[in-house]
Order: C-alpha cells, then sequence, then structure tokens
C-alpha cells in the first residue's frame, strides 16, 4: 500500500488560483510566523511568477500590514487596486467610479469584488497611518460602491468614526 502526504493549506486564497503559486503563498504563510525574510520572500515570489493572479497582491498586503510595514502594504494595495481594476474593464480611479455608477457592476466578478475589498484595506490603512481625513473618503466613496457592504467596508467605518470622536 501507498502512503500519499498531505499538505494542509493554511489558507484557502481561491479556488481558481494556479497551482504552483497557491504552493509559494502557503509556503510563505507557514513561513511568517518564524522566518519573516522567508516569507516575505515566497510572496514576492509568487507575485513574480503571476503577477495577474490577485490573490498574490491580498496574501502580500496583508503581511505587510501584520509585519506593521505599513507603507509597503499601501503600495501593494494601491497595485493591487490598480491589477484588478485592468482585469475588470473599469476605472481604477474609485472617485471616478462613484461618480459613474450606473456604466459599472461592482459586484458582478471576483475582479471587482477584489478591488471593493482592496479599496476597504487601503481605507484601514490610512486610517493606521493617522490620514484619517483621507481614510473617511475612502470610507464615503466605499458607501456609494458597495451599498449591500459585501467588502465590510462598515467595520472600518465604525472604526473611523472613534478616530473622529
Amino acid at each position: 500500500m501507498r502512503s500519499v502526504a498531505f499538505i494542509e493549506e493554511r489558507v484557502l486564497f481561491s479556488p481558481d488560483i494556479p497551482a504552483e503559486v497557491n504552493s509559494l503563498l502557503q509556503a510563505a504563510v507557514a513561513a511568517s510566523p518564524v522566518d519573516q525574510s522567508r516569507a516575505e520572500t515566497l510572496f514576492l515570489q509568487a507575485q513574480a511568477l503571476d503577477s495577474h493572479c490577485l490573490q498574490t497582491y491580498f496574501a502580500l498586503y496583508k503581511f505587510y500590514f501584520f509585519q506593521k510595514r505599513l507603507l509597503d502594504a499601501e503600495r501593494i494595495v494601491l497595485a493591487g487596486l490598480e491589477e484588478s481594476a485592468r482585469q475588470g474593464g473599469f476605472p481604477n480611479d474609485y472617485q471616478q467610479l462613484a461618480g459613474n455608477l450606473q456604466q459599472w457592476n461592482l459586484y458582478a466578478n471576483e475582479c471587482s469584488l477584489f478591488y471593493l475589498y482592496t479599496l476597504k484595506a487601503l481605507a484601514f490603512i490610512r486610517l493606521r497611518l493617522g490620514l484619517t481625513l483621507e481614510a473617511q473618503l475612502i470610507l464615503s466613496t466605499l458607501q456609494q460602491l458597495d451599498p449591500k457592504d459585501l467588502s465590510g467596508a462598515s467595520v472600518i467605518m465604525d472604526l473611523a468614526a472613534g478616530v473622529k470622536e
């Protein structure tokens, strides 16, 4: 009888993620608590392997955020917003999107939902950087772009309201 080794996936990124990218991301997640340098290298390798894979942006900006490297996280968030808008065929400028809502269905697919979720991340990062007014502008725009709150931005809105008081 043959034995089969199973590697437990620590994070389910997406059912459509390329296997090689997923392997690198899983290894990076496993390395994160014990070797941040190795984890970062693996996250960057995954992104270099497939720069169109939105999950690589998500994993990398979350890694940087948890490492308290907010400027690095912000840089990756901005790149992720640009890539998801490119893939989704809509403008990257969230204010432009809000000004022409009838033209775009931001609940249509994974790219547009990623955009909303990542825009929420940008608001949270800006809030953590002390850029409260910028964060509130993003959150106000998110209310228009995501009236169903599928991104969960209302949680960050509550945090921002607490900062304002």
